[in-house]
């Protein structure tokens, strides 16, 4: 029987791959971890939780200003963005070591290095030169911004990664992308007081969620201030006296004192040494994997943002448990990816679970569409103009709900908990037969009775 240094080395530490490192450590196998950046990955560094911080940081002047509606005064206020970088920076430093605590407790093995396969079963330590061996290797090492670099000047311009440390504030930002990244930093950023600018090819943000919530976000940016560009590309960027300079297909010229590019993530398989044993990529360099993100290499899982099936924290988390219940208790388990509830945490928020009414048309010959758009109550004495939009995608043939969509406050909590309605396959007459909670916005999704309107072979009736 051939002698390893591990039972399992894992590449990569963030969430997919702590998880998987620390449970097979806690079930008592000897693991090694490397993370050539900061354990947490992408989602606690510089992703997920420090964009929710910032969120957070850009609502309070709508905050402000509301108070007036209920009966307060608020003085002059002032906003400081390095406090909010070091308020920022201290809770990421927490939640780091949380990471380390969790691997070291559990008797994981931690390597602050880039790692590389350099044969079968044999890993390289590139901080040391060292060579270990391991019985399986996981693959976890997310994905990283696309440069494109091929838009002259893009070396002037920054990723998200970036935006998370920028040392000031800037007066006016460029942002290109329609995704949730680029939608959320144009948020972020017009919140905080940025003029901002956000150019998209596509001919509606957001492609790929329900058009409804599409159309109504971009309308309420635009409301907010923000400029909204679409059927546009960036031709260019240059630098100039002021800052930057941004020309774009459609003739617009615009100055920004920085420009972002958030034209999509790529799976971070770059000199990973993956061709030494033969693992299997596609096109785009992701990680080609089976039903229980087995590679095509025999000792070699991958699991996350590097096989780009959804990227999403969750699932790589969902990922790397699944892999430990194959591999180590002997109970096969395949990742399920069906049904998964998202957040847009944009301004406001979009949440949702389940089909789109365009994708659900394609799919079954009759539903059932209930929407509804109303001010929400805590608008009613601030005076703010604003709309909360709810829609449920109903099949007419069985009436299961295929989708429910919210655009609004708290959006994304309410997908949390309508996705336990939608795996567990409800139906509208079970949400008709839930009793409201009033008042609350979320009392509209068990108290629309009547389809708005259906859509037969893929048209509205």
């Amino acid at each position: 029987m051939t002698s390893y240094d591990y039972d399992l080395f894992v590449i990569g530490g963030g969430s997919g791959g702590v998880r998987a490192g620390r449970v097979a450590a806690g079930l008592g196998k000897k693991v090694g971890i490397a993370e050539e950046y900061r354990f947490g990955g992408t989602c606690v560094i510089r992703g997920c939780v420090p964009k929710k911080l910032f969120v957070y940081a850009s609502q309070f002047p709508e905050h402000f200003e509301d108070a007036a509606g209920y009966g307060y005064t608020v003085g002059e206020s002032r906003f400081s963005w390095p406090d909010l970088i070091a308020a920022k920076d201290k809770e990421i430093a927490r939640l780091e070591g949380l990471y380390r605590k969790g691997l070291d407790s559990n008797g994981a093995e931690m390597f602050d290095t880039r790692a590389e396969i350099v044969g079968p079963h044999r890993v390289l330590l590139k901080a040391s030169g060292k060579e270990v061996t391991a019985e399986k290797i996981v693959i976890a090492v997310g994905g990283t911004p696309n440069p494109h670099v091929e838009i002259p000047g893009s070396e002037h311009c920054i990723s998200s990664n970036e935006a998370f440390h920028l040392e000031e504030l800037p007066k006016a930002i460029v942002i290109a992308g329609g995704g949730y990244i680029a939608v959320e930093f144009a948020n972020i950023f017009n919140g905080l007081g940025v003029e901002t600018t956000l150019i998209y090819r596509g001919p509606e943000i957001l492609r790929g969620f329900d058009n409804d919530m599409r159309v109504n976000l971009r309308e309420a940016m635009e409301k907010k201030g923000i400029r909204v560009l679409l059927n546009d590309v960036i031709a260019s960027v240059s630098k100039t006296g002021e800052g930057l300079s941004v020309k774009t297909d459609r003739g617009h010229e615009l100055a920004a004192s920085q420009v972002m590019l958030a034209l999509g993530r790529t799976p971070n398989t770059g000199s990973l040494g993956l061709e030494t044993v033969g693992v299997e990529t596609d096109k785009s360099g992701a990680i080609v994997v089976d039903d229980y993100s087995r590679t095509n290499v025999d000792h070699i899982w991958a699991l996350g943002d590097v096989t780009d099936r959804v990227q999403l924290t969750p699932v790589a988390i969902h990922e790397a448990m699944c892999f430990i219940e194959t591999e180590y208790k002997n109970n096969p388990t395949k990742p399920d990816h069906d049904l998964i509830a998202t957040a847009v945490f944009s301004q406001p928020e979009i949440g949702t679970v389940g089909l789109s009414e365009e994708v659900a048309a394609e799919r079954f010959e009759e539903l059932e569409v209930y929407l509804a758009k109303f001010r929400p109550m805590k608008a009613t004495l601030s005076g703010r103009e604003e709309r909360t939009v709810m829609k449920i995608i109903v099949n007419a043939a069985d009436r299961k709900v295929l989708g429910v969509h919210i655009l609004g406050h708290e959006a994304g909590e309410m997908a949390q908990l309508v996705g336990i309605a939608l795996k567990a396959g409800a139906t509208k007459d079970d949400f008709d037969r839930t009793m409201a909670v009033h008042p609350t916005a979320s009392e509209e999704l068990v108290t629309m009775y009547q389809p708005t309107y259906r859509v037969k072979s893929g048209a509205r009736v």
